[in-house]
């Protein structure tokens, strides 16, 4: 195992720059989540880390060597790409010792870490067949017991569950983060999905634009996100936004939205009066009540253990989301109550988030 440290590296193709400087501490043992929209420079920075693309400025160090010109199989990782990338011609057990083979290990050295993996991946019976006897959900396991057998330093994974259908890849999550667990080798892993992030990591680098928005903990980006980006981005359904400025309301402050809709604030910045903000609330964080702002009810989506709603203020829509079940169909005017304690507020022209 091993830190990595990601320090203001910048890759450009020709005169356009798609990384502008991007610094990630990894710790050693950590499951870090690279997230964010495709084209952000997420699946770049991973390809750079495993030296599968050169760096045009700044360093990346794999424990206490930098690895900027080090081949990439000298850098002692292990990756999983999205396609499997498995051998059709060659066993399972094929498959994963290949790498070791390669590398001149002994053949019952070899078996010993391929059955140890297997067993790891419950891929014990699979040993013999070739990948196409295999699922997608165990062509995946493959890949992965390809990297455990080489015992690296770190894991890299580029969107190894895309290729899933929704079942198998919650299955495939849990197998993933169980596995880190057991072996807590660092791992960096690349994904568009921010349920993957949430559920998967120690700590999330939401990008944009080959930029780093934020970083820290799931939980910490869920609750306290930056700037609107990525409190945009973490969270499904996504957080809705109200455009508004803001009024003291006697004491109790507000944001007031242009059909005259108030929403409730705990704080707002002082001397503040008349700012233009966009009001920030999650769809959980939505309540039906007798004193809340009047809605349109515009479409309703039951899962069985939630009830979506997607309703409109005004000109805008807000999408709500409640554990209980409500009688409530297109064209009903519902009162939301917004729970002041629980809104984000941002500045209408840069997005930075304006409340504690």
């Amino acid at each position: 195992m091993a830190s990595v440290q990601i320090s203001d590296v910048r890759k450009s193709f020709g005169g356009f720059e798609v990384l502008h400087g991007v610094s990630v501490p990894i710790e050693d043992g950590a499951f870090v989540v690279l997230v964010g929209p495709s084209g952000c420079g997420k699946s770049t920075l991973l390809r750079m880390l495993a030296g599968l693309e050169n760096i045009t400025s700044g360093t990346i160090s794999i424990g206490d060597r930098v690895v900027n010109n080090v081949q990439p199989k000298e850098r002692d990782i292990a990756m999983v790409f999205q396609n499997y990338a498995l051998y059709p011609h060659m066993t399972v057990a094929d498959n994963m010792g290949f790498s070791l083979k390669l590398r001149g290990a002994d053949p019952k050295v070899i078996s010993e870490k391929v059955k140890k993996a297997a067993d790891i991946l419950d891929l014990a019976r699979l040993l013999d067949r070739f990948p196409r006897q295999l699922s997608g959900g165990q062509r995946q396991r493959v890949a992965m017991g390809r990297a455990i057998v080489r015992d690296p330093q770190v894991f890299l994974f580029d969107e190894p569950l895309s290729n899933l259908d929704a079942k198998l890849r919650v299955a495939m999550r849990t197998e993933i983060k169980e596995l880190h667990q057991r072996l807590r080798t660092t791992t960096v892993y690349v994904t568009h999905d921010q349920i993957e992030a949430m559920t998967m990591a120690d700590k999330i680098v939401v990008m944009q634009d080959g930029i780093v928005e934020q970083m820290g903990a799931p939980l910490d980006l869920y609750d306290r996100p930056d700037n609107k980006f990525v409190a945009g981005f973490i969270g499904s359904p996504a957080m809705n936004f109200l455009e508004g400025t803001l009024k003291p309301n006697g004491g109790a402050p507000c944001v007031e939205t242009v059909s005259g809709a108030r929403l409730p604030l705990k704080t707002a910045p002082t001397a503040s009066d008349g700012r233009p903000v966009t009001y920030g609330i999650r769809p959980e964080h939505l309540e039906i009540a007798d004193d809340g702002i009047e809605a349109e009810v515009v479409v309703v989506e039951p899962t069985g253990s939630e009830t979506q709603i997607v309703a409109r203020i005004g000109t805008q829509d807000i999408i709500a989301v409640f554990r209980d079940r409500h009688d409530v169909k297109p064209g009903d005017r519902i009162h939301l109550k917004p729970r002041a304690g629980a809104a984000h507020l941002f500045d209408k022209d840069s997005g930075k988030r304006l409340n504690n």
